[in-house]
């Protein structure tokens, strides 16, 4: 017995989110590879500012990758794009693993942090693009539970190969670990459908209706609900191909797609200052200021990279009932608490006072709420929706594109939080915590403010839902369809064409043509 479209689907999204593994992975293991004495008696025992830069040189490999790879997206395809990205990474990997000196880890992490830049853009981009509206949330935010899975691996890897092997063996064996999930991603994705918004654009309609088909209706070609979706689509490249201006000319010159594009950047800023890669990278070094120490810590680690799997499992499950807009508020408002908690407790009882009753204190916290990337709060509210939001807001025309840029406002700011961290713990310690305090309840007023939600609305219509909702969004009262109820509509043939499409262009009938034009 086949399995059901949403199923299929889901699935197709789940093996396409393999690169994320690597992303967790390798942002996981370094905590681990950094304390070894034989990594930094082959590194030649670089100081905290080198150490970050071994750390930056990824995520400036993941900025520079998106300069180029939406125009390969949308010029070869979503697929190919995918595996590039994977033989990028495993170039990236071996020269870590094999690594002789520090430059062949700033090399080796530059060319790995390219790859999963390309892995990470590109894997809610193709889930958005082949899912029901109805299940789209759940698809995208796959990429934040693989990585989950990726630093869930990492951190017992690392725990193990710390405690268990010594000399080379200790850090070689966990970085050589990374290529593995991209090895079965690079051989088996081209047997994956092509994104059908992809192949509309370049004018292959019928395959599109084919992709669409085998997506979402066992191969049935004639199935209402297909169809239908295969017209908007249409619909909406015709209008896209009517546009005189190209796609990154729309993202800059038109009004509503700047302000999707600036709220994208602001999303992917905003995870940064919860604190989260402060966490990720150098919690041997905060747990250190507590008075534990690095073997303790990479156990903790462990423990709250299951705890960070169980929110991102939950964020699954809630996110295309419960919608983006209050998670993500609240996440983001939870996430300042903590930091307000576990920075009081750092000032009042520093590691020098030997007071064990407040580290206990300050564990529970950290694994309840304080590890952001690893803890239920951020793993359940921010870190999946930063990803799943910004593919969701534009148009197939310059998707690609915009979610390049939001992506690498991720990166670049990752990377100042790596450089600056190892800095701002040497001159004022415990303070450093304080912005991270404070930012996470200004990232909840500015999103309380300014974010739309987007649940269940076909991506197709998603221009027209900009257009109508003001820029300041609480009160507005702008309806949000529920994505069964416009899956339904879909089926009963109600099709949603934007203001300026040619609607001849779509139709096979007269009779579709006055549906058409009543939904329009």
């Amino acid at each position: 017995m086949p399995v059901s479209p949403k199923v299929y689907t889901w699935l197709c999204g789940f093996f396409a989110a393999l690169g994320s593994v690597t992303f967790g992975y390798d942002l996981g293991i370094i905590a681990s590879v950094l304390p070894s004495e034989d990594f930094l008696a082959t590194t030649g025992n670089p100081d905290a500012t080198a150490q970050g830069l071994i750390v930056g040189c990824l995520l400036l490999g993941a900025f520079a990758s998106n300069i180029y790879v939406g125009s390969i997206a949308d010029h070869f395809g979503r697929r190919i794009a995918i595996l590039s990205g994977c033989l990028v990474f495993l170039l990236g990997g071996s020269i870590q693993a094999a690594a002789q000196n520090i430059h062949y880890m700033y090399g080796g992490r530059f060319l790995a942090g390219m790859g999963i830049g390309m892995l990470a853009m590109l894997a809610p981009l193709y889930q958005a693009e082949i899912a029901h509206p109805s299940i789209r949330g759940r698809l995208t935010t796959l990429q934040q539970f693989m990585l989950g899975i990726g630093a869930l691996i990492a951190s017992f890897i690392g725990y193990g190969c710390f405690h268990r092997l010594s000399g080379q063996a200790q850090w070689r064996i966990p970085l050589a670990i990374q290529l593995l999930p991209a090895i079965p991603l690079a051989f088996f994705i081209l047997l994956l459908p092509e994104s059908p918004r992809f192949l509309a654009m370049k004018g292959r309609n019928e395959e599109a209706l084919h992709v669409l088909a085998r997506l979402h209706a066992h191969g049935d070609i004639h199935d209402s609900f297909v169809v239908s979706e295969h017209k908007e689509i249409l619909a909406q490249v015709r209008l896209e191909q009517q546009e005189t201006r190209d796609a990154w000319a729309q993202l800059f010159l038109v009004k509503s797609n700047f302000r999707r594009l600036v709220l994208g950047v602001a999303i992917q800023f905003s995870i940064q200052m919860t604190g989260v890669s402060v966490i990720q990278y150098y919690a041997p070094r905060i747990f250190e200021s507590i008075g534990i120490d690095t073997s303790t810590t990479l156990g903790l680690q462990s423990g709250n990279s299951v705890i960070a799997l169980i929110g991102e499992g939950l964020c699954i499950w809630f996110i295309d009932r419960l919608g983006r807009r209050g998670p993500f508020i609240w996440g983001n408002a939870l996430s300042g608490l903590t930091f307000v908690i576990g920075t009081i407790i750092i000032a009042v009882y520093p590691a020098e006072t030997n007071n064990h009753n407040a580290s206990r204190a300050f564990v529970a916290m950290t694994w309840l709420y304080l590890l952001p990337q690893f803890n239920l709060v951020f793993s359940s509210c921010c870190g999946p929706l930063s990803w799943a939001i910004p593919v969701e807001m534009f148009n197939s025309a310059t998707r690609a594109k915009a979610t390049a840029i939001t992506s690498s406002a991720a990166w670049i700011s990752n990377f100042m939080i790596a450089q600056v961290t190892p800095i701002a713990f040497d001159h004022i310690g415990w303070k450093f915590y304080l912005v991270f305090a404070v930012c996470g309840f200004s990232n909840a007023l500015f999103f309380w403010a300014f974010l739309p939600e987007t649940k269940g609305i076909p991506l197709e219509e998603l221009d027209s839902y900009f257009a109508t909702v003001p820029l300041f969004v609480p009160g507005s009262k702008v309806y949000v369809p529920d994505g069964e109820t416009r899956e339904e509509e879909l089926r009963q043939g109600k099709v949603f064409v934007p203001e300026g499409a040619e609607v001849e262009e779509v139709v096979d009938s007269e009779k579709d043509k006055a549906q058409i034009e009543h939904m329009a």
